[in-house]
Protein backbone atom coordinates (compact mmCIF):
# COMPACT_ATOMS: atom_id res chain seq x y z
CA UNK A 1 0.00 0.00 0.00
CA UNK A 2 1.01 3.78 -0.93
CA UNK A 3 2.05 5.10 2.06
CA UNK A 4 2.43 8.65 0.57
CA UNK A 5 0.66 11.43 1.43
CA UNK A 6 0.91 15.37 2.27
CA UNK A 7 2.63 17.13 5.07
CA UNK A 8 2.87 20.85 4.38
CA UNK A 9 6.22 22.76 4.77
CA UNK A 10 6.26 26.44 4.73
CA UNK A 11 8.05 28.24 1.79
CA UNK A 12 12.05 28.98 1.54
CA UNK A 13 13.17 32.05 2.63
CA UNK A 14 17.24 32.67 0.95
CA UNK A 15 20.10 34.53 3.01
CA UNK A 16 22.12 36.28 0.96
CA UNK A 17 25.19 36.47 3.40
CA UNK A 18 28.72 34.53 1.90
CA UNK A 19 29.63 31.05 3.26
CA UNK A 20 31.89 31.39 6.46
CA UNK A 21 33.88 28.90 7.98
CA UNK A 22 31.39 29.32 10.99
CA UNK A 23 28.28 29.91 10.07
CA UNK A 24 26.63 32.83 11.21
CA UNK A 25 23.55 32.22 13.80
CA UNK A 26 21.96 35.35 11.81
CA UNK A 27 19.85 33.87 8.97
CA UNK A 28 17.45 33.55 7.33
CA UNK A 29 13.90 31.84 8.12
CA UNK A 30 14.88 28.20 8.13
CA UNK A 31 11.26 25.96 6.96
CA UNK A 32 9.81 23.56 9.70
CA UNK A 33 11.63 19.97 8.98
CA UNK A 34 11.23 19.07 12.51
CA UNK A 35 8.36 16.69 12.34
CA UNK A 36 10.86 14.89 9.71
CA UNK A 37 14.28 15.59 11.47
CA UNK A 38 12.59 13.95 14.89
CA UNK A 39 11.35 10.26 13.10
CA UNK A 40 14.85 10.83 10.63
CA UNK A 41 17.34 9.31 13.89
CA UNK A 42 20.82 7.85 13.99
CA UNK A 43 19.45 5.06 15.33
CA UNK A 44 17.02 4.04 12.78
CA UNK A 45 20.17 4.98 10.35
CA UNK A 46 22.06 2.55 12.12
CA UNK A 47 19.66 -0.61 11.65
CA UNK A 48 20.83 -0.09 7.67
CA UNK A 49 24.57 0.85 8.97
CA UNK A 50 24.03 -2.84 10.27
CA UNK A 51 22.51 -4.74 7.81
CA UNK A 52 25.47 -3.49 5.22
CA UNK A 53 27.97 -4.84 7.67
CA UNK A 54 26.17 -8.12 7.76
CA UNK A 55 26.16 -8.34 4.22
CA UNK A 56 29.67 -7.78 3.70
CA UNK A 57 30.35 -10.15 6.48
CA UNK A 58 28.80 -12.65 4.66
CA UNK A 59 30.64 -11.30 1.15
CA UNK A 60 33.98 -11.26 1.34
CA UNK A 61 34.08 -7.94 3.70
CA UNK A 62 32.68 -5.52 1.23
CA UNK A 63 30.24 -4.85 -0.91
CA UNK A 64 32.04 -3.44 -4.29
CA UNK A 65 30.00 -3.53 -7.33
CA UNK A 66 30.63 -6.26 -9.30
CA UNK A 67 30.73 -8.62 -6.19
CA UNK A 68 27.86 -10.24 -4.49
CA UNK A 69 27.81 -7.53 -1.70
CA UNK A 70 26.80 -4.98 -3.69
CA UNK A 71 24.01 -7.05 -5.54
CA UNK A 72 23.16 -8.02 -2.15
CA UNK A 73 23.03 -4.58 -0.99
CA UNK A 74 21.05 -3.48 -4.37
CA UNK A 75 18.32 -6.07 -3.20
CA UNK A 76 18.13 -4.56 0.53
CA UNK A 77 17.59 -1.17 -0.51
CA UNK A 78 15.30 -1.59 -3.56
CA UNK A 79 13.11 -4.15 -1.36
CA UNK A 80 12.46 -1.67 1.71
CA UNK A 81 11.86 1.24 -1.09
CA UNK A 82 9.03 -0.96 -3.16
CA UNK A 83 7.33 -1.69 -0.06
CA UNK A 84 7.75 2.08 1.36
CA UNK A 85 5.14 2.71 -1.64
CA UNK A 86 8.17 3.99 -4.25
CA UNK A 87 8.60 3.01 -7.59
CA UNK A 88 11.37 1.73 -7.89
CA UNK A 89 13.46 0.96 -11.04
CA UNK A 90 16.75 -0.77 -11.23
CA UNK A 91 19.09 0.71 -13.77
CA UNK A 92 21.71 -2.11 -15.04
CA UNK A 93 25.32 -1.58 -16.93
CA UNK A 94 28.38 -3.10 -17.55
CA UNK A 95 31.39 -1.59 -16.32
CA UNK A 96 35.33 -2.02 -16.44
CA UNK A 97 35.93 -4.00 -12.37
CA UNK A 98 39.75 -3.55 -11.40
CA UNK A 99 41.20 -5.64 -8.47
CA UNK A 100 44.74 -6.39 -7.03
CA UNK A 101 44.87 -10.12 -6.71
CA UNK A 102 48.24 -10.26 -5.06
CA UNK A 103 49.43 -7.62 -2.59
CA UNK A 104 51.65 -5.08 -4.03
CA UNK A 105 55.63 -4.88 -3.39
CA UNK A 106 57.59 -1.95 -4.02
CA UNK A 107 61.29 -1.63 -2.78
CA UNK A 108 64.66 0.13 -3.26
CA UNK A 109 67.58 -2.37 -3.88
CA UNK A 110 70.33 -0.42 -4.54
CA UNK A 111 72.13 1.65 -3.11
CA UNK A 112 70.87 0.14 0.26
CA UNK A 113 67.83 -1.85 0.34
CA UNK A 114 64.83 0.03 1.62
CA UNK A 115 60.92 -1.74 1.71
CA UNK A 116 58.41 0.65 1.02
CA UNK A 117 55.04 0.37 2.07
CA UNK A 118 51.56 0.20 1.30
CA UNK A 119 48.84 2.45 1.91
CA UNK A 120 51.53 4.54 3.31
CA UNK A 121 54.26 5.42 0.57
CA UNK A 122 52.47 4.02 -1.94
CA UNK A 123 49.52 2.63 -3.73
CA UNK A 124 49.12 0.71 -7.02
CA UNK A 125 46.94 2.99 -9.35
CA UNK A 126 43.40 1.90 -10.53
CA UNK A 127 43.67 0.21 -13.74
CA UNK A 128 47.72 -0.75 -13.43
CA UNK A 129 48.69 -3.41 -15.58
CA UNK A 130 50.91 -6.68 -14.30
CA UNK A 131 54.18 -7.55 -13.33
CA UNK A 132 57.34 -8.13 -11.59
CA UNK A 133 60.11 -5.98 -12.52
CA UNK A 134 63.43 -4.77 -11.17
CA UNK A 135 65.36 -1.59 -12.93
CA UNK A 136 67.17 1.09 -12.73
CA UNK A 137 65.02 4.20 -11.88
CA UNK A 138 65.52 7.13 -14.37
CA UNK A 139 63.99 10.37 -13.82
CA UNK A 140 61.42 12.28 -16.48
CA UNK A 141 61.39 15.88 -16.95
CA UNK A 142 61.23 16.68 -13.09
CA UNK A 143 60.82 19.97 -11.40
CA UNK A 144 62.68 19.67 -8.24
CA UNK A 145 62.24 21.63 -5.94
CA UNK A 146 58.40 21.79 -6.98
CA UNK A 147 57.47 25.59 -8.97
CA UNK A 148 55.37 27.20 -6.43
CA UNK A 149 51.63 26.20 -8.10
CA UNK A 150 50.54 22.94 -9.13
CA UNK A 151 50.61 21.82 -12.24
CA UNK A 152 54.15 23.28 -12.49
CA UNK A 153 55.36 20.04 -14.00
CA UNK A 154 54.65 18.55 -16.92
CA UNK A 155 57.00 15.61 -16.32
CA UNK A 156 56.26 12.74 -18.54
CA UNK A 157 53.40 14.72 -20.38
CA UNK A 158 55.16 14.53 -24.03
CA UNK A 159 56.44 12.03 -25.68
CA UNK A 160 59.56 13.78 -26.36
CA UNK A 161 59.94 13.97 -22.77
CA UNK A 162 61.30 10.03 -23.20
CA UNK A 163 63.47 10.80 -25.56
CA UNK A 164 66.84 9.62 -23.74
CA UNK A 165 65.06 7.08 -22.01
CA UNK A 166 66.75 3.93 -21.50
CA UNK A 167 64.28 0.78 -22.48
CA UNK A 168 63.34 -1.66 -19.78
CA UNK A 169 63.86 1.20 -16.97
CA UNK A 170 61.16 2.55 -14.31
CA UNK A 171 60.44 5.61 -15.29
CA UNK A 172 60.10 7.95 -12.42
CA UNK A 173 57.77 10.76 -13.28
CA UNK A 174 56.06 13.98 -11.29
CA UNK A 175 52.52 14.52 -11.07
CA UNK A 176 51.18 17.68 -12.75
CA UNK A 177 49.44 19.43 -15.66
CA UNK A 178 48.28 16.04 -17.48
CA UNK A 179 46.52 12.53 -16.79
CA UNK A 180 48.57 9.45 -15.49
CA UNK A 181 47.14 7.73 -18.20
CA UNK A 182 48.80 9.67 -20.83
CA UNK A 183 52.06 9.84 -18.39
CA UNK A 184 51.70 6.13 -18.17
CA UNK A 185 51.36 5.61 -21.73
CA UNK A 186 54.30 8.04 -22.83
CA UNK A 187 56.34 5.87 -20.49
CA UNK A 188 55.16 2.43 -22.24
CA UNK A 189 55.45 3.81 -25.56
CA UNK A 190 58.65 4.56 -24.68
CA UNK A 191 59.41 0.69 -23.41
CA UNK A 192 59.16 1.50 -19.43
CA UNK A 193 59.52 -1.40 -17.96
CA UNK A 194 56.79 0.06 -15.18
CA UNK A 195 55.74 3.49 -13.65
CA UNK A 196 56.66 5.57 -10.41
CA UNK A 197 54.25 8.45 -10.36
CA UNK A 198 55.11 10.82 -7.50
CA UNK A 199 53.09 13.61 -5.85
CA UNK A 200 54.24 16.97 -7.15
CA UNK A 201 55.39 18.37 -3.53
CA UNK A 202 53.85 22.02 -3.52
CA UNK A 203 51.67 22.41 -0.24
CA UNK A 204 48.72 20.13 -0.61
CA UNK A 205 50.27 18.02 -2.64
CA UNK A 206 52.99 15.85 -0.98
CA UNK A 207 50.81 13.07 0.48
CA UNK A 208 50.09 9.67 -0.63
CA UNK A 209 48.78 9.60 -4.36
CA UNK A 210 45.85 7.24 -4.95
CA UNK A 211 45.44 7.94 -8.79
CA UNK A 212 43.11 6.50 -11.63
CA UNK A 213 44.40 5.72 -14.67
CA UNK A 214 40.93 5.81 -15.44
CA UNK A 215 40.49 2.60 -17.41
CA UNK A 216 42.94 -0.49 -19.12
CA UNK A 217 45.23 2.05 -21.02
CA UNK A 218 48.73 0.11 -20.27
CA UNK A 219 49.89 -3.30 -19.66
CA UNK A 220 53.03 -2.59 -17.28
CA UNK A 221 52.69 -1.51 -13.20
CA UNK A 222 51.83 2.07 -12.36
CA UNK A 223 52.39 3.04 -8.63
CA UNK A 224 51.57 6.66 -7.03
CA UNK A 225 53.89 7.69 -4.34
CA UNK A 226 54.39 10.15 -1.61
CA UNK A 227 56.30 13.61 -2.80
CA UNK A 228 58.70 11.94 0.06
CA UNK A 229 59.59 8.58 -1.73
CA UNK A 230 59.66 10.31 -5.56
CA UNK A 231 61.97 12.71 -4.01
CA UNK A 232 64.15 10.46 -2.60
CA UNK A 233 64.80 8.23 -5.53
CA UNK A 234 65.00 11.41 -7.67
CA UNK A 235 68.22 12.36 -5.46
CA UNK A 236 69.74 8.62 -5.59
CA UNK A 237 72.22 8.34 -8.79
CA UNK A 238 71.18 5.34 -10.24
CA UNK A 239 68.50 3.90 -8.22
CA UNK A 240 67.53 0.24 -8.54
CA UNK A 241 64.08 -0.67 -7.39
CA UNK A 242 61.77 -3.69 -7.47
CA UNK A 243 57.96 -3.76 -8.55
CA UNK A 244 55.68 -6.41 -8.47
CA UNK A 245 51.40 -6.36 -9.16
CA UNK A 246 48.90 -8.35 -9.97
CA UNK A 247 46.06 -6.52 -11.36
CA UNK A 248 42.95 -7.94 -13.14
CA UNK A 249 40.75 -5.76 -15.22
CA UNK A 250 37.24 -7.11 -16.71
CA UNK A 251 33.90 -6.14 -17.65
CA UNK A 252 31.43 -6.69 -15.05
CA UNK A 253 27.75 -5.70 -14.28
CA UNK A 254 26.11 -3.72 -11.80
CA UNK A 255 23.43 -1.41 -11.38
CA UNK A 256 21.90 2.13 -9.93
CA UNK A 257 18.94 1.60 -7.84
CA UNK A 258 16.56 4.59 -7.79
CA UNK A 259 12.97 5.55 -6.04
CA UNK A 260 10.26 7.90 -7.36
CA UNK A 261 7.75 8.87 -4.94
CA UNK A 262 4.38 8.31 -6.92
CA UNK A 263 3.45 11.92 -6.89
CA UNK A 264 5.14 15.22 -7.86
CA UNK A 265 6.01 17.51 -10.28
CA UNK A 266 7.81 15.46 -12.71
CA UNK A 267 9.21 17.67 -14.32
CA UNK A 268 10.72 19.42 -11.10
CA UNK A 269 12.26 16.44 -10.56
CA UNK A 270 14.90 16.23 -7.08
CA UNK A 271 17.68 13.59 -6.66
CA UNK A 272 18.77 12.56 -3.40
CA UNK A 273 22.01 10.30 -4.40
CA UNK A 274 24.67 8.62 -2.97
CA UNK A 275 27.13 5.89 -3.73
CA UNK A 276 25.73 2.16 -2.65
CA UNK A 277 29.20 0.28 -3.71
CA UNK A 278 32.38 -0.06 -1.02
CA UNK A 279 35.77 -0.51 -2.02
CA UNK A 280 36.95 -4.23 -2.65
CA UNK A 281 39.08 -3.77 0.64
CA UNK A 282 36.28 -3.13 3.24
CA UNK A 283 32.81 -3.30 4.04
CA UNK A 284 32.48 0.64 3.25
CA UNK A 285 30.41 1.59 6.14
CA UNK A 286 31.55 5.50 6.50
CA UNK A 287 32.30 5.37 2.85
CA UNK A 288 29.81 5.38 1.68
CA UNK A 289 27.24 2.91 3.88
CA UNK A 290 26.83 6.70 6.13
CA UNK A 291 25.23 8.31 3.54
CA UNK A 292 23.06 6.01 1.50
CA UNK A 293 21.84 4.85 5.15
CA UNK A 294 20.89 8.23 5.81
CA UNK A 295 19.28 9.18 2.30
CA UNK A 296 17.26 5.70 2.35
CA UNK A 297 15.84 6.37 6.24
CA UNK A 298 14.64 9.63 5.29
CA UNK A 299 12.73 8.24 2.08
CA UNK A 300 11.48 5.47 4.51
CA UNK A 301 10.41 8.03 7.07
CA UNK A 302 8.82 10.23 4.45
CA UNK A 303 6.29 7.32 3.10
CA UNK A 304 6.02 6.73 6.98
CA UNK A 305 4.83 10.28 7.62
CA UNK A 306 2.27 10.11 5.03
CA UNK A 307 4.07 12.89 2.43
CA UNK A 308 2.81 14.04 -0.73
CA UNK A 309 5.61 16.76 -2.14
CA UNK A 310 5.34 19.07 -4.12
CA UNK A 311 7.82 18.01 -6.29
CA UNK A 312 8.95 14.36 -7.15
CA UNK A 313 11.35 13.33 -5.07
CA UNK A 314 14.13 10.77 -6.56
CA UNK A 315 16.12 8.61 -4.55
CA UNK A 316 19.33 7.23 -6.44
CA UNK A 317 21.44 4.95 -4.97
CA UNK A 318 24.33 4.99 -7.61
CA UNK A 319 26.97 1.91 -8.49
CA UNK A 320 30.44 1.75 -9.90
CA UNK A 321 31.01 5.27 -8.10
CA UNK A 322 34.43 3.88 -6.56
CA UNK A 323 35.27 2.53 -10.22
CA UNK A 324 34.91 6.46 -11.06
CA UNK A 325 31.55 7.77 -10.78
CA UNK A 326 30.25 5.06 -13.70
CA UNK A 327 26.77 4.68 -12.31
CA UNK A 328 25.77 8.11 -11.97
CA UNK A 329 27.52 8.98 -15.52
CA UNK A 330 25.68 6.48 -16.88
CA UNK A 331 22.39 7.46 -15.46
CA UNK A 332 22.98 10.94 -16.95
CA UNK A 333 24.43 9.92 -19.86
CA UNK A 334 21.06 8.30 -20.97
CA UNK A 335 18.85 11.13 -19.57
CA UNK A 336 17.05 12.36 -22.80
CA UNK A 337 16.71 16.52 -23.30
CA UNK A 338 13.96 16.50 -21.57
CA UNK A 339 14.86 14.45 -18.76
CA UNK A 340 17.52 16.46 -18.17
CA UNK A 341 15.86 19.59 -18.45
CA UNK A 342 12.86 18.03 -15.54
CA UNK A 343 15.67 17.90 -12.83
CA UNK A 344 15.24 20.34 -10.61
CA UNK A 345 18.95 19.92 -8.83
CA UNK A 346 21.06 17.27 -7.09
CA UNK A 347 21.71 16.74 -3.18
CA UNK A 348 24.67 14.19 -2.91
CA UNK A 349 25.53 12.77 0.39
CA UNK A 350 29.11 10.91 0.32
CA UNK A 351 30.27 10.10 3.78
CA UNK A 352 28.49 11.90 6.60
CA UNK A 353 29.95 10.10 9.61
CA UNK A 354 33.79 10.56 9.31
CA UNK A 355 35.38 9.81 13.12
CA UNK A 356 37.18 12.99 13.37
CA UNK A 357 34.28 14.90 11.36
CA UNK A 358 34.19 18.74 9.73
CA UNK A 359 30.66 19.62 8.48
CA UNK A 360 31.47 20.36 4.96
CA UNK A 361 28.75 21.99 2.86
CA UNK A 362 29.84 21.79 -0.43
CA UNK A 363 30.77 25.27 -1.76
CA UNK A 364 27.77 26.38 -4.53
CA UNK A 365 28.65 29.84 -5.69
CA UNK A 366 32.46 29.23 -4.98
CA UNK A 367 33.06 32.34 -3.14
CA UNK A 368 35.80 29.73 -0.97
CA UNK A 369 37.08 27.59 -3.43
CA UNK A 370 38.10 27.58 -6.98
CA UNK A 371 35.19 25.96 -9.21
CA UNK A 372 31.26 27.38 -8.73
CA UNK A 373 28.25 24.80 -9.20
CA UNK A 374 25.76 25.60 -12.21
CA UNK A 375 23.14 28.87 -11.51
CA UNK A 376 21.29 27.41 -8.40
CA UNK A 377 23.83 25.59 -6.57
CA UNK A 378 24.30 28.91 -4.68
CA UNK A 379 20.89 28.53 -3.21
CA UNK A 380 21.62 25.28 -1.93
CA UNK A 381 24.72 25.72 -0.51
CA UNK A 382 22.70 28.65 1.75
CA UNK A 383 19.55 26.17 2.57
CA UNK A 384 22.43 24.22 4.05
CA UNK A 385 24.06 26.65 5.60
CA UNK A 386 20.75 28.48 7.23
CA UNK A 387 19.75 25.00 8.31
CA UNK A 388 23.48 24.73 10.10
CA UNK A 389 23.23 28.31 11.87
CA UNK A 390 19.31 27.83 12.88
CA UNK A 391 21.06 24.94 15.16
CA UNK A 392 24.40 27.00 16.26
CA UNK A 393 26.30 24.34 14.33
CA UNK A 394 29.67 25.33 12.36
CA UNK A 395 30.38 24.53 8.85
CA UNK A 396 32.83 24.88 6.16
CA UNK A 397 32.93 25.03 2.61
CA UNK A 398 34.20 22.33 0.43
CA UNK A 399 34.96 21.85 -3.55
CA UNK A 400 33.18 20.76 -6.51
CA UNK A 401 36.68 18.67 -7.07
CA UNK A 402 35.30 16.21 -9.15
CA UNK A 403 35.75 13.17 -6.17
CA UNK A 404 31.55 12.33 -6.09
CA UNK A 405 28.71 12.01 -7.85
CA UNK A 406 27.76 15.68 -8.14
CA UNK A 407 30.38 15.60 -10.95
CA UNK A 408 28.20 13.90 -13.46
CA UNK A 409 25.23 16.47 -12.73
CA UNK A 410 27.29 19.84 -12.85
CA UNK A 411 29.22 18.36 -15.64
CA UNK A 412 25.50 18.90 -18.33
CA UNK A 413 24.62 22.03 -16.03
CA UNK A 414 22.42 21.16 -13.07
CA UNK A 415 22.53 22.64 -9.76
CA UNK A 416 24.27 20.45 -7.04
CA UNK A 417 25.10 20.41 -3.37
CA UNK A 418 25.49 17.92 -0.42
CA UNK A 419 27.41 17.14 2.35
CA UNK A 420 30.58 15.63 3.73
CA UNK A 421 32.09 15.06 6.74
CA UNK A 422 36.04 14.54 5.18
CA UNK A 423 38.00 11.63 4.21
CA UNK A 424 41.65 10.96 3.97
CA UNK A 425 42.15 14.71 4.36
CA UNK A 426 43.89 15.75 7.64
CA UNK A 427 42.16 17.87 10.59
CA UNK A 428 43.93 21.55 10.59
CA UNK A 429 43.73 23.00 14.10
CA UNK A 430 41.57 25.23 13.47
CA UNK A 431 38.71 22.96 12.29
CA UNK A 432 39.62 20.72 15.82
CA UNK A 433 39.39 24.18 17.65
CA UNK A 434 36.04 24.72 16.20
CA UNK A 435 34.47 20.85 15.61
CA UNK A 436 36.78 18.71 18.44
CA UNK A 437 38.41 15.79 17.74
CA UNK A 438 42.21 15.65 17.00
CA UNK A 439 44.23 17.75 15.26
CA UNK A 440 46.82 16.13 12.73
CA UNK A 441 44.93 12.98 12.29
CA UNK A 442 42.90 12.21 9.40
CA UNK A 443 39.05 12.95 9.31
CA UNK A 444 38.24 9.31 8.30
CA UNK A 445 41.64 6.94 9.76
CA UNK A 446 40.10 3.95 8.34
CA UNK A 447 39.28 5.75 4.57
CA UNK A 448 38.99 2.79 2.17
CA UNK A 449 40.51 0.25 4.51
CA UNK A 450 39.13 -2.88 6.18
CA UNK A 451 38.49 -0.95 9.39
CA UNK A 452 35.29 0.82 7.78
CA UNK A 453 33.41 -1.06 9.71
CA UNK A 454 30.80 -1.44 12.63
CA UNK A 455 33.81 -4.21 13.95
CA UNK A 456 36.77 -2.76 13.25
CA UNK A 457 40.57 -4.06 13.80
CA UNK A 458 42.78 -1.55 14.43
CA UNK A 459 46.21 -1.17 14.70
CA UNK A 460 48.04 -0.09 18.13
CA UNK A 461 48.03 3.52 16.52
CA UNK A 462 44.54 3.46 15.36
CA UNK A 463 42.92 2.24 18.87
CA UNK A 464 45.12 5.34 20.82
CA UNK A 465 43.58 7.77 18.15
CA UNK A 466 39.76 6.32 18.25
CA UNK A 467 39.84 5.68 21.98
CA UNK A 468 40.91 9.61 21.92
CA UNK A 469 37.21 10.08 19.88
CA UNK A 470 35.36 7.96 21.33
CA UNK A 471 35.94 10.01 24.76
CA UNK A 472 34.77 12.77 23.14
CA UNK A 473 31.77 11.31 20.71
CA UNK A 474 29.47 8.71 20.33
CA UNK A 475 31.67 6.06 18.41
CA UNK A 476 30.47 2.90 16.96
CA UNK A 477 33.24 1.71 15.13
CA UNK A 478 34.17 3.63 12.08
CA UNK A 479 30.86 5.25 12.73
CA UNK A 480 30.78 8.94 14.44
CA UNK A 481 26.88 9.02 15.31
CA UNK A 482 27.45 12.70 16.66
CA UNK A 483 28.06 12.98 13.08
CA UNK A 484 25.50 11.17 11.49
CA UNK A 485 22.31 12.59 13.69
CA UNK A 486 23.57 16.57 12.47
CA UNK A 487 24.13 15.50 9.26
CA UNK A 488 21.12 13.26 8.86
CA UNK A 489 19.12 16.08 10.39
CA UNK A 490 20.42 18.59 7.66
CA UNK A 491 19.69 16.51 4.97
CA UNK A 492 16.49 15.39 6.14
CA UNK A 493 15.51 19.37 6.02
CA UNK A 494 17.15 19.97 2.52
CA UNK A 495 15.35 17.27 1.24
CA UNK A 496 12.15 18.04 2.48
CA UNK A 497 12.71 21.97 1.63
CA UNK A 498 13.56 21.35 -2.20
CA UNK A 499 10.43 18.47 -2.07
CA UNK A 500 8.23 21.12 -1.22
CA UNK A 501 9.62 24.42 -2.99
CA UNK A 502 7.35 26.19 -5.41
CA UNK A 503 9.81 28.66 -7.22
CA UNK A 504 12.45 28.04 -9.40
CA UNK A 505 15.95 26.92 -7.81
CA UNK A 506 17.71 28.11 -11.04
CA UNK A 507 15.33 30.05 -13.06
CA UNK A 508 14.67 29.53 -17.03
CA UNK A 509 18.33 31.03 -17.73
CA UNK A 510 20.16 27.87 -16.77
CA UNK A 511 22.61 27.08 -18.68
CA UNK A 512 22.87 24.26 -20.84
CA UNK A 513 26.26 22.92 -19.66
CA UNK A 514 28.42 23.96 -16.50
CA UNK A 515 31.92 23.03 -15.12
CA UNK A 516 33.31 19.93 -16.96
CA UNK A 517 34.46 16.99 -14.15
CA UNK A 518 37.00 16.27 -16.52
CA UNK A 519 39.32 19.58 -16.24
CA UNK A 520 38.89 18.47 -12.22
CA UNK A 521 41.85 17.04 -10.42
CA UNK A 522 39.57 13.76 -9.15
CA UNK A 523 37.58 10.72 -10.85
CA UNK A 524 35.62 9.80 -8.10
CA UNK A 525 37.93 8.97 -4.77
CA UNK A 526 40.91 8.68 -6.98
CA UNK A 527 42.79 11.61 -8.43
CA UNK A 528 43.36 11.24 -12.50
CA UNK A 529 45.67 13.96 -12.67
Amino acid sequence: MNRLSRLTVAGVAIAAAATLTVTSTATAAVPDSGELREAVTADGIHKHLQAFQDIADANGDNRASGLPGYDESADYVADLLDAAGYQVTRQPFDFPFFQETAPPEFERVAPDARTYVEGEDFLTMEYSGSGDVTGTVQAVDLVLPPGADPNTSTSGCEASDFADFTAGNVALIQRGTCTFAAKAENAEAADASAVVIFNEGQEGRTELLAGTLGGEVVEIPVLGTTFAVGDELASLTDPQVHIATQTSTEIRHTENVVADTPGGRADRTLVVGAHLDSVPEGPGINDNGSGTAAILEIALQLAELGVEPTNRVRFAFWGAEESGLLGSEHYVANLSKKQRKDIMLNLNFDMVASPNYVRFVYDGDGSDTPVAGPQGSDRIEQIFLDYFGSQELATSPTAFDGRSDYGPFIAVGIPAGGLFTGAEGVKTADQAATYGGVAGAAYDPCYHAACDSLTPTHTPEQEALYAQLAAEYDMVGNVNMDALDEMSDATAHATLTFANTKSAVSGTARAANGPSTRSMEFDGHRAQR
